[in-house]
């Protein structure tokens, strides 16, 4: 399934996870953990993004942040990149290191953070042998240690966090601890990574069904973890609607019917679209693919620049003329 067109504007709380890319480690020791702290402790700040909570395991990262004025989406594009070519120069590596783009979920913040806080710093703990709420305490690369004084880490926001659980640091520090260690062997929650509301009922055909009955109010989406008038709200600011993405794959549409659609628009077989060249009807019937797929799938640049074999700049550009073909041509994917 083609993922969705990434959620971002200032101001909001993201749980964000990156991964190794075929789960392969991307720390492989101190060194590396270290560069990608320096990393976090120069950009942070650039870019106005508050860090509340974070984790560093061997092939993965959390992050809670809150983004700055221009999003999340610079912070880890320069934090990433900068990261991957400082690894791959210094481990004589090549290649992709991270898997796809960051997953980023936006929370709602009264319902979520003391739990995301908690769940994020609980990952060393989830590692089998990896011992108790002391080692825990004391485990450098873990925002957990910088909330108990243990590491200084003058980039991570605890005073935010320390709000959540009492009026002076003392005992807001303890209460934070109980509360770490009455979680301490709670395991996996697969309901803090997303789209919990939509996996709970069962996939789009018992939302469907639910929806038919007369619930509209139920709305999910797995960007987005909160009740549905948080949902609700984070879209409509997004100038999105979960309506027209529900409408869409209630019809049918993934990327194979709107190759179709376009290569009857310009009369070509839809193989040509994707073959190397650059005749005109070629260009624009590729370019109309790009920005149906970007603007109606929510496919990243990344995917798309993967299957044409462009570059990410390069489909940026397909996808800009696209639309522009489609409001000069009056095309409308779903007529």
């Amino acid at each position: 399934m083609p993922r969705l067109a990434r959620l971002d504007a200032p101001g909001i709380l993201h749980h964000v996870m990156i991964r190794g890319i075929e789960r392969r480690i991307i720390f492989r020791d101190d060194k590396d953990r270290e560069n990608f702290i320096e990393r976090l402790s120069v950009l942070l700040p650039q870019t106005q993004t508050q860090c509340y909570a974070w984790v560093l395991m061997k092939n993965h990262v959390h992050l809670l942040l809150r983004s700055g004025v221009a999003g999340i989406s610079q912070l880890m594009r320069r934090l990433l990149t900068g990261y991957a070519v400082y690894f791959n120069l210094r481990h004589d590596r090549h290649g992709q290191l991270f898997q796809n783009r960051f997953k980023s979920i936006i929370c709602q913040e009264d319902a979520y953070f003391k739990e995301l806080v908690r769940y994020i710093h609980l990952n060393p703990a989830r590692k089998k042998g990896f011992g108790d709420i002391d080692k825990l305490n004391r485990y450098a690369y873990s925002g957990h240690s910088a909330l108990m004084g243990k590491h200084k880490r003058t980039w991570q926001e605890t005073n935010h966090v320390f709000s959540y659980f009492g009026d002076s640091t003392s005992d807001a520090r303890n209460n934070y601890l109980a509360y770490v260690r009455s979680g301490f062997h709670q395991g996996r929650r697969p309901e803090l990574t997303g789209g919990g509301l939509i996996r709970s009922l069962g996939g789009w055909t018992e939302l469907k069904k639910i929806r038919l009955k007369g619930h509209d109010r139920i709305k999910s989406d797995a960007r987005i973890l909160g009740d549905s008038d948080f949902v609700s709200q984070i879209l409509a600011q997004a100038n999105e609607k979960l309506d027209r993405q529900y409408e869409l794959k209630s019809r049918g549409y993934d990327l194979t019917k709107i190759e179709d659609r376009v290569a009857v628009i310009f009369g070509i077989k839809k193989e040509i679209i994707y073959s190397k060249g650059r005749r005109r009807q070629q260009m624009l019937a590729r370019s109309l693919l790009c920005y149906w797929a970007v603007d109606a799938l929510g496919m990243s640049r990344t995917e798309l620049a993967g299957k044409f074999g462009m570059t990410q700049p390069g489909v940026g550009y397909a996808v800009n003329r696209g639309e522009q073909i489609a409001k000069n041509m009056k095309l409308n994917l779903m007529d």
